[in-house]
């Protein structure tokens, strides 16, 4: 938001249905990964935090689901434009 300085986070449904949200995981991963985010996220969090949190699910996803996928690309968009963090090897060297 320009005005507040914030950014916000929506979900469209297949539906189309919009919804703000804090926090989005999707496909089958949202089994696993969505009660970490209910029990880690905090209001004003900072990225370093945000990305302990996603390598939890990535830990929970290595743990428990039956695929196994090793390599992730985690994309950050903020006021300064996008990043991309790797977890693991680069999924473009597979």
């Amino acid at each position: 938001d320009g005005e507040v300085g914030d950014g916000s986070l929506y979900l469209m449904d297949y539906l189309g249905s919009m919804q703000k949200v804090n926090f989005g995981v999707q496909g089958y991963a949202s089994n696993f990964c969505l009660s970490i985010f209910d029990r880690e996220w905090k209001e004003g969090l900072n990225e370093a935090q945000a990305l302990e949190i996603v390598d939890h699910c990535i830990g929970e996803l290595a743990k428990r689901f039956l695929i196994a996928q090793p390599n992730f690309l985690i994309k950050v968009v903020d006021k300064d434009g996008v990043r991309v963090h790797k977890f693991g090897s680069d999924p473009e060297d597979n």
